[in-house]
């Protein structure tokens, strides 16, 4: 076996791991630790050695090409592996922090009712993490990116009997969505740019390309959408508020991810794709820019906070926004000493911040002594409240983003009528059966008929994401959208392969089917399935809830089905100058994902309706 193929096993270890921790117990703590620790040892273990034999090697490099999953005249979707110093210090940082936050949980989640569950989302994080750090294109890094997000949303919603993480979860998952789909985006551009799937050690070579053929309006579209899902994974301005939200699930957890690891993915991005965007001044002032204003503002507010958790979200975002002047600059080593330095301060801070609170506690018991008072001007006064209300940023982002949609949603009136529901799901079969017979007689109303099916389909989702009833008709709302998308790319495209068509079908259909049994068995409880209030049923139907959270994310393509393939084939079929056309199915693809985790957390998730179940305080 050649060393590049060794690349595999940083994926293979904590998988394998994942899987065999599904097989015991909550109770089973001893055998789930022991997995446990051979993946964080083991994982260790490689990290170092693979960093040594690098080393060795005159730090070349490294490349593997894994495995082709999926391949056309036009497309090829392939896992590509790659290793440099970017990885190598992500791998160093990461499995250390990773043996670190384990240990610590071992002891710290000990008897609790969601020991297993925390630990196999940890080791589920750690397989996301290393396909993403190991990417060797985008393909393969948008697969970690998809696992890296659901783990973050589980853990977040972990004290899933609360109204507050129940909500935060959603809260993050939908700024979440957003950098999903921009990534996509920048996918779809970057494969009309080179015509092919590109790897990462070919963006230098799309750059040329950008530039040679005065495609740079393409060259700034793609950029764009790579800043974008940096600053949302990385929490900076305007979407910072979505980190100390995250701070609801375990401690160990909020270490490992918003103190260490998850948080400094936007920088990894930025650094990977440095190559195709080093030249273009614009896209390095737009990085300064966001990350020196997202330092001096998250530092004020985190200086006011009256919570540990936030003040450290806060710091570690105004730290990540320092990273980013440092990428955009160039000062590629001082970013990854900045990233390693910035990620043990900010997981020591979380894991003993239990430790000083208890500590200050005592402190303000015993040796309290009152601040003189003192007078402060009206300017200072401002802003004090201004940063102790986080600049609004929450606020901003519903009313000028979620709200709008709502909206119109909630003006969708006539799609509350099963019998109209049905109908729209009659006419979307036979649009695909119309596009699958390239019937000559219609080939020019295609063109209009990609923007009625886009449409309705948009127009149905936002019906779904506004809608506060039975989340049975919610639930075929997504599946209707999903018919009318297929018809808008048949429509659109020259000619489909039937087998894309298959891929996409065999992973949505019965995604469909699970998720619309389990909402028909909690509806025979009681009767009651509206969307208007949170029912909590995962206290009594804890598997129901299992099955309808892997039909989820089926249905919006998650790396569990060949939907997920399906999805990257069918954005190459829509030409880079169709931007209405683009910007409707990206929403789509957005709302489907939003709709579907609105499903699952107001059925199943939150405090239970019945009051022979515990209740947490809504405030807690």
């Amino acid at each position: 076996m050649h060393i590049n193929q060794l690349l595999i096993l940083f994926i293979i270890i904590p998988g394998v791991s994942f899987i065999s921790t599904l097989f015991w117990k909550n109770k089973n703590e001893r055998p789930i630790g022991a997995i446990v620790r051979f993946a964080k040892v083991a994982n260790m273990l490689l990290s170092l050695f693979f960093a040594t034999w690098w080393a060795l090697n005159g730090f070349n490099p490294i490349s593997y090409h894994s495995a082709t999953i999926y391949e056309t005249e036009r497309f090829v979707f392939a896992i590509e592996l790659y290793y440099d110093e970017i990885t190598a210090v992500f791998s160093i940082v990461g499995s250390f922090l990773f043996f670190l936050v384990s240990t610590f949980s071992k002891y710290y989640m000990h008897r609790d009712e969601g020991y297993k569950r925390f630990f196999y989302t940890i080791l589920l994080f750690a397989v996301g993490y290393n396909f993403i750090i190991l990417a060797g294109n985008f393909e393969t890094l948008f697969i970690g990116w998809e696992i890296k997000g659901v783990c973050s949303f589980i853990l977040i919603a972990f004290y899933r009997n609360r109204y507050l993480p129940v909500k935060n979860a959603f809260k993050a998952i939908s700024y979440y969505r957003i950098s999903d789909i921009s990534l996509m985006l920048a996918m779809w551009m970057m494969h009309h740019l080179t015509h092919q799937n590109i790897v990462f050690t070919k963006l230098a070579e799309a750059k040329v390309i950008a530039q040679d053929f005065e495609q740079n309006g393409m060259g700034f579209f793609i950029v764009i959408l790579l800043i974008i899902p940096a600053m949302i994974k990385s929490a900076q301005l305007p979407f910072t508020a979505w980190l100390p939200r995250a701070m609801e699930g375990p401690t160990a957890s909020s270490a490992i991810f918003y103190g260490s690891l998850s948080v400094h993915i936007g920088v990894f991005l930025l650094l990977r794709t440095h190559p195709f965007w080093e030249e273009m001044v614009w896209a390095k002032v737009a990085i300064i820019v966001v990350g020196a204003t997202t330092a001096i503002i998250t530092s004020l507010i985190a200086s006011v906070q009256p919570t540990v958790k936030t003040q450290i979200a806060y710091s570690s975002a105004a730290q990540i926004g320092l990273m980013f002047i440092e990428v955009a600059i160039g000062w590629h080593w001082l970013v990854l000493i900045h990233f390693a330095g910035n990620a043990f301060l900010r997981t020591y801070q979380l894991l003993v911040s239990p430790s000083v609170l208890n500590y200050l506690i005592h402190q303000q018991i015993f040796k309290y002594t009152p601040p003189l008072p003192k007078r402060v001007s009206s300017f200072v006064a401002s802003l004090y409240i201004l940063n102790l209300k986080e600049w609004n940023l929450d606020r901003f982002m519903f009313r000028f983003f979620w709200s709008p949609f709502k909206w119109i949603g909630t003006h969708l009136i006539v799609l509350n009528n099963k019998f109209i529901l049905y109908a729209i799901s009659i006419v979307g079969l036979l649009f695909i059966i119309l596009g699958l017979m390239q019937s000559q007689e219609f080939a020019i109303w295609y063109n209009y008929l990609s923007y009625l099916s886009i449409f309705i389909a948009l127009a149905v989702l936002l019906f779904a994401f506004a809608y506060r009833a039975s989340a049975i008709r919610a639930w075929f709302c997504i599946i209707n959208a999903h018919l009318f998308i297929v018809a808008a790319v048949i429509f659109n495209a020259e000619k489909i392969l039937p087998i894309e068509m298959v891929f996409y079908f065999f992973g949505i259909a019965p995604a469909f089917l699970i998720g619309h049994f389990c909402l028909k068995k909690i509806k025979a409880i009681d009767n009651d399935i509206s969307l208007n209030q949170y029912h909590g049923y995962v206290f009594e139907q804890e598997i129901t809830a299992l099955f309808f959270l892997f039909s989820v994310l089926a249905i919006l393509g998650f790396p569990i089905t060949s939907a997920f393939i399906s999805i990257d084939v069918f954005f190459t079929y829509i030409d880079y100058s169709n931007f209405a056309f683009i910007i409707m199915m990206a929403l789509c693809y957005y709302f489907i994902e939003i709709s579907a985790f609105r499903i699952l957390l107001r059925v199943f998730m939150g405090p239970h309706k019945k009051l022979y179940h515990p209740v947490a305080l809504r405030s807690t």
